[in-house]
């Protein structure tokens, strides 16, 4: 079991929500938490006095949604939306604006694959192609003639999916603002994550002195990093 190097009284847990604390679904409203899971994130929450969070590509809304009242910070969409404690006003970053017509060509390609779809976000936009592995290559013909970076916009590979971000916003800044914030303030942030954007979390973390880690790089999968989750709210596998 990976050990974590010092105590609950350091530490500082921000977590991933999709392939990380629940099970990648066919869509993203199909997702099921698993059972105990929030009774584990209660405890660690009352470990480590509070310095809980969730960092997720998802609106924040969806984590309420999906784990009510649990995580003490939500970072929503990468960090375009910033709620750092419970009782506090939803932070936004300037947003750039997506071409109308890169979204009215985005849904028509959509519609001639049935089974891909087009995610809308305050920032930017997700063309899936899990149910519709044969929408990929023409997804990547149109996006690859989109002037993003004059736009304030960067291409951004996902669990089958192509991303549109804003530039300049990720989950790596998005944890540097919670850990400057109480109940995190102080703590040595632990991270983990599943997919190519949760990469700058996982370095961001490590910076600060503290550790990340990845799916399936360091945990095969969810269901074994939720085990080890088990583990640490039973007090096992802290360090000093």
């Amino acid at each position: 079991m990976i050990q974590v190097p010092f105590s609950p009284s350091r530490a500082a847990l921000l977590l991933d929500f999709d392939g990380t604390l629940v099970d990648i679904a066919p869509t993203p409203e199909g997702v099921r938490v698993p059972e105990g899971l929030t009774a584990d994130l209660l405890r660690l929450r009352e470990m480590l006095d509070g310095a809980l969070a969730i960092i997720t590509g998802r609106p924040i809304a969806q984590i309420d949604h999906f784990l009510p009242g649990i995580p003490y910070a939500v970072a929503g969409e990468h960090g375009v939306a910033v709620r750092p404690a419970p009782d506090q006003d939803v932070r936004q970053c300037a947003l750039p604006l997506v071409p109308s017509d890169w979204t009215a060509k985005s849904e028509e390609l959509a519609v001639r694959y049935p089974g891909a779809s087009i995610e809308h976000k305050k920032a930017g936009m997700v063309l899936h192609y899990r149910q519709a592995p044969e929408a990929e290559s023409a997804f990547r013909d149109l996006t690859s003639i989109w002037p993003v970076e004059s736009h304030g916009f960067h291409l951004q590979d996902a669990q089958m999916a192509i991303e549109l971000r804003p530039l300049g916003i990720d989950k790596g800044k998005a944890l540097e603002e919670l850990m400057a914030e109480p109940p995190f303030r102080g703590r040595l942030p632990l991270f983990a994550g599943d997919d190519v954007t949760d990469r700058d979390g996982v370095r961001a973390a490590r910076q600060m002195g503290g550790a990340g880690w990845l799916i399936p790089d360091d945990f095969p999968d969810a269901a074994t990093f939720r085990r080890w989750l088990h583990e640490l709210s039973e007090g096992r596998g802290w360090g000093a």
